[in-house]
């Protein structure tokens, strides 16, 4: 998905927030899709994954929900009046059923990591420098976002919803009993002017902003990193951060029994409050060349355990940028708040900033010491502390990811051949996966709804009857290539339908899910059609998969949705594409290793069907 930009250097301050309203008042409402088109297309997609027999039982419930003067009908109506009156009628809804009612643990569950190209120093003080320049850079970007300079964004000669970019920082999750809370506490001039830097499980308040409201230089911003050092020395400090990788409704009483002591929640709240966090991780085990990757990605996504940087984690935090004594870094986002492209687009900005030189002077002005917060473990906290490394430890050792740089091919082979470089990538992934467990199955990849206002995200959903026809014929010697040829065409064609179906508001999960919430929210039983086993089997997402690109050889990771399947992450480059695949060691039918290999060969055998070996 290309993101298309207007530099904001071309307008000046006031026509740039000028230009801003007038590109957000053209992104139009999220539409409702018409209720018999998305029946009609969910029938469909359940016809690779069920037997003739099963699908028929199927086609009577959703007949029955679909007619005229029926349940679906209604639930329609409601939607249809509901978008009229809201912003956007599914995104809030979203957030909360997919995000903030879910229990599961934020680390590995939930929150995504993004894994970046090593820097070229090797101890802490390259570790400080490079740090200080990107927090510099993301003040920088934060800057322009404030200001309305921050660039439009543009996808098919469509202006982008931007709503997102300001809810980046100064924003937080906060956990609840039964259901969490995103509180966000930035204003463009009256917010939070600070950061929150951990460094040895050890938590600083870090102010960027001198008195008169500029952010400290490149230079101001090192002194200060070089004083949290100083004050950070490894002691038995307890790893306060590692309570937020607890299931949510465990730190939410923990987060509660916390709260209790006044200097707990003084703490708490300038780590909620704060712009961003800092993560500066001690160094790792050394390990392969061939491993490194995976390992690095693995050490932004849950810092590596109890005993390595699980402790400079705040798992809720919307933003946490992770700086390894290594080299390593990367960024950790929470996704209530967050998607992947306006964080590629954060990435790319921080990226550039870092190829310039810094030549602003310091003003010499004294800048008061860093901040550090102080927490009271009493022996309640001590036991969940305790039960949170037990648990976070459980989930790490479970968590198998194996990320690998695919070098034979990138997206500029694909658009050779006119097909879509995202469908030919779904379509290698789901012939992987029917080479490792001779099925297919439920597979979801995202595509943005951020056309619309208060967009958000909805399902591309794979495998279709087309899949399914090539993935079968590919290993059958009695298939010709030329037939191979023409089942992939029109595989990658069906896919990229759906994928335009979705980026249209036309896609079919957000609106069925709609329908549900409307049915409970006007307090009637659960709709039969989302009782039936069909319905539970096309959303028990086997293969999670995302396209995440990126102007760098960065790589997402993220863990699977359900206990027996796979999440897969890719960053399509023009010559190369970089793959991330993670499985859960405790289901005995999973390995991401295997396929990953799978997956490696299967891009190759199908780029040989059109550069056949002589």
């Amino acid at each position: 998905m290309l993101l298309k930009r207007i530099p904001a250097r071309l307008c000046s301050s006031f026509m740039m927030r000028a230009v801003l309203r007038q590109a957000h008042s053209s992104v139009p409402y999220q539409p409702v899709p018409p209720l018999g088109q998305t029946l009609q297309r969910y029938l469909a997609a359940l016809e690779p994954l069920l037997p003739e027999d099963e699908l028929e039982h199927t086609r009577r419930i959703v007949q029955e929900f679909g007619c005229a003067g029926g349940l679906g009908e209604s639930l329609q109506r409601e939607l249809i009046k509901r978008a009229k009156h809201s912003h956007n009628w599914i995104s809030d809804w979203w957030v909360q059923w997919a995000y903030l009612e879910c229990r599961q643990p934020l680390a590995v569950h939930s929150n995504p990591a993004i894994s970046l190209p090593k820097r070229d120093f090797t101890d802490w003080r390259g570790q400080l420098v490079f740090a200080s320049k990107l927090i510099a850079g993301v003040l920088n970007f934060k800057a322009e976002v404030d200001s309305g300079r921050l660039a439009i964004e543009y996808m098919r000669g469509n202006p982008l919803c931007m709503e997102l970019f300001p809810k980046l920082f100064s924003s937080c999750r906060i956990p609840g009993p039964k259901h969490d809370l995103v509180v966000h506490y930035g204003r463009p001039r009256r917010g939070p002017a600070h950061i929150t830097v951990v460094r040895n499980y050890q938590f600083f308040q870090l102010d960027v902003y001198n008195s008169d409201g500029t952010p400290l230089t490149e230079s101001q911003i090192h002194a200060q990193l070089l004083r949290i050092r100083s004050q950070s020395w490894k002691t038995d400090k307890e790893p306060m951060g590692i309570l937020t990788s607890e299931h949510r409704h465990t730190w939410g009483q923990a987060y509660t029994r916390l709260l209790r002591d006044k200097i707990n929640k003084e703490s708490v709240r300038l780590i909620e409050k704060s712009l961003f966090t800092l993560c500066l991780d001690s160094p790792v085990m050394r390990i392969s060349d061939e491993n490194y990757s995976s390992r690095m990605a693995a050490q932004i996504l849950h810092g590596g355990g109890t005993y390595s940087n699980s402790g400079n984690r705040w798992f809720d935090k919307t933003l946490q940028f992770v700086v390894g004594e290594d080299g390593s870094w990367g960024l950790l986002y929470e996704h209530a708040t967050a998607e992947g492209p306006p964080i590629a687009t954060l990435l790319d900005h921080v990226l550039e900033y870092c190829k310039m030189t810094d030549s602003v002077r310091a003003p010499l002005i004294p800048l008061p010491m860093p901040k550090k917060l102080y927490f009271y473990i009493n022996s309640e906290i001590k036991w969940d502390l305790e039960m949170a490394k037990q648990n976070l430890d459980i989930l790490i050792n479970d968590l198998d990811i194996k990320c690998f740089n695919f070098q034979c091919f990138g997206k500029k082979f694909v658009k050779q051949l006119k097909l879509s470089p995202n469908s030919f990538v779904q379509l290698a992934i789901q012939l992987a996966y029917y080479r490792v467990h001779n099925e297919v199955c439920a597979a979801c990849d995202i595509a943005s709804l951020r056309m619309f206002r208060g967009g958000r995200t909805d399902y591309i959903r794979s495998p279709t009857n087309q899949m399914l026809s090539f993935i079968q014929a590919f290993d059958d010697v009695a298939v010709s290539r030329e037939a191979k040829i023409q089942l992939l065409r029109e595989a990658v064609n069906a896919y990229s339908l759906l994928t335009e179906q979705s980026l249209m508001g036309q896609g079919i999960d957000r609106h069925l899910l709609g329908l549900k919430l409307q049915a409970i929210e006007n307090g009637l039983s659960v709709p039969r059609i989302f009782m039936d086993t069909a319905y539970g089997l096309a959303t028990h997402w086997k293969l999670r998969t995302g396209q995440v690109p990126t102007n760098t050889d960065s790589v997402m990771c993220f863990g699977p949705l359900v206990p027996d399947g796979y999440a897969v992450c890719y960053n399509p480059q023009q010559d190369h594409l970089h793959f991330s695949v993670t499985a859960f060691n405790c289901c005995e039918d999973t390995n991401a290793e295997k396929l990953a290999l799978t997956l490696e060969r299967s891009l190759r055998d199908v780029q040989e069907l059109f550069q056949p070996t002589v």
